[in-house]
């Protein structure tokens, strides 16, 4: 039988309800999982800056946007067993110094390919983070009761990271360049590194298996082409309502998933905590980049078949504003009328994709979830 070992020197005597330095690891640990979640979406009000500053293709512009979390979900998995092998605070804190680093080189890349790929660092870095955060509140908050709790601050941190990215972005894009949204992460790590060694107990599983690469290789192989093929399709081929309505998707899927996560670590022993809590972030992560390649693709098309009588008109609307400044003020003017009533238009195909999507998942949750206990019961 597989045993934990962690570094507070205490045994199977330990007080099952958490004290005050596991409260100030989860403060410590709020820290990552904020920005994990908030790098998915501070870019987007930063493309339109990309575009005219590195001008991306329309395929490279969403590889911009959503390769980091392809990448984590890619690798989640894979780095949620490692760290019940060499440890989970270990591994935390080397997956926030790589994290930092290529935050760094994405603030500065020249070139679109060279900010994919930064991007593509951070997505691996950051699956190093998030299965560890997870599984180390499992760890440390052993009461149901308190744990649950835990998961529900964790949770709001990652839902707050969401929804906080575009303004926090709106607000650095205002005053300094379009890499200034990388940078967060570098004083945030910083900021871990010095205070997690203090605050988080260390935990392993010495009976943990190998880390099993060929599942990570098929795992990218799996879901890479398909985002490549999706984007190429595409490319070839906020007012007070599109905020009312995010609060209403905030305040529905914030409780549904922080239940749907407790119910998913609480099921797993403690030495499994770590491979439970990947599987957790996996669906997440995935389901946001899938959703940002699916859907971003789906509303580009619309967009380049509203424009299709317009010669002037790039692939996006960034590339759109970025011509309208070299036409006469006229022609200007008429692009961007169209270009935003295009875009327009495919944002809400999108949003009429999502609501359909969702509605059939409150019916199969309905159908699966019936004889599921509550967590702590």
């Amino acid at each position: 039988m597989s045993t934990i070992t962690d570094d507070t020197g205490t045994g199977a005597g330990t007080p099952l309800r958490a004290g005050p330095r596991e409260w100030l690891g989860l403060a410590v640990l709020a820290l990552p999982t904020l920005l994990l979640s908030l790098d998915v979406t501070v870019l987007h009000l930063g493309v339109p800056h990309i575009g005219a500053a590195l001008r991306p293709s329309a395929a490279e512009l969403l590889w911009i946007v959503d390769v980091y979390g392809f990448m984590i979900a890619g690798f989640l998995v894979t780095m949620g067993t490692l760290g019940d092998r060499v440890g989970r605070r270990r591994l935390l804190l080397i997956g926030a110094a790589a994290f930092g680093v290529a935050s760094a080189i994405a603030a500065s890349a020249p070139t679109a390919e060279l900010l994919i790929a930064s991007r593509a660092l951070m997505g691996v870095a950051g699956a190093t983070l998030m299965p560890s955060t997870l599984s180390l509140i499992g760890n440390m908050f052993r009461d149901p009761r308190q744990r649950g709790l835990a998961i529900g601050v964790w949770a709001t941190m990652l839902s707050a990271g969401i929804a906080v990215g575009p303004v926090l972005g709106g607000l650095l894009l205002e005053r300094f360049w379009w890499g200034s949204v990388f940078l967060l992460g570098v004083p945030v790590m910083a900021l871990l590194l010095v205070t997690g060694p203090l605050l988080l107990p260390e935990f392993r599983d010495p009976a943990t298996g190998r880390p099993d690469l060929p599942s990570v290789a098929l795992s990218l192989a799996a879901m890479l082409p398909v985002t490549y093929g999706v984007k190429e399709l595409a490319a070839h081929g906020v007012a007070v309502p599109l905020v009312a309505g995010f609060v209403l998707v905030y305040l529905g899927v914030g409780p549904a998933f922080a239940l749907g996560t407790d119910l998913v670590v609480g099921a797993a022993p403690p030495e499994r905590t770590g491979a439970a809590s990947a599987i957790s972030e996996t669906s997440t992560e995935l389901g946001i980049a899938l959703g940002i390649a699916a859907l971003g693709s789906a509303g580009t098309a619309v967009y380049r078949s509203a424009l299709g009588s317009v010669p002037e008109a790039p692939d996006t609307l960034a590339g759109a504003v970025a011509a309208a400044g070299e036409l006469p003020s006229e022609v200007a003017a008429g692009l961007l009328t169209t270009a935003h009533a295009a875009f327009s238009s495919g944002m809400a195909v999108v949003a009429w994709i999502a609501a359909a999507v969702s509605a059939g998942l409150v019916a199969v949750a309905a159908v699966t979830l019936r004889r599921v206990a509550s967590p702590g019961q």
